[in-house]
């Protein structure tokens, strides 16, 4: 579960991927709607809880294989989460 290859917890939020992402230990799942869904080590891209309500009309998922995402909205912006040091935090740009 730790390296994300356990999905029952959020197996009900996995309707309609469009994308599927992975980092080393965790993974990230763009709907048709644009919503995500992440699964796997928290501190390495697996909960987005601090950033759930930024990901809204989400268009493009990219991982980092040491632990960040990043998200291409539709209004053209972006946002990360993850680990700070493999670019999970995209507060400060």
């Amino acid at each position: 579960p730790e390296s994300g290859g356990d999905s029952s917890a959020v197996q009900d939020q996995l309707r309609n991927v469009q994308k599927i992402q992975a980092t080393g230990r965790a993974f990230a799942a763009v709907s048709a709607d644009g919503s995500v869904v992440a699964w796997g080590h928290v501190a390495l891209g697996g909960d987005i809880l601090e950033v759930r309500d930024q990901l809204k009309n989400v268009q493009d998922v990219q991982a980092a294989v040491d632990g960040a995402f990043a998200a291409i909205l539709a209004d053209g912006s972006a946002i990360s989460w993850g680990h700070p040091i493999f670019g999970g935090d995209s507060s400060g740009v």
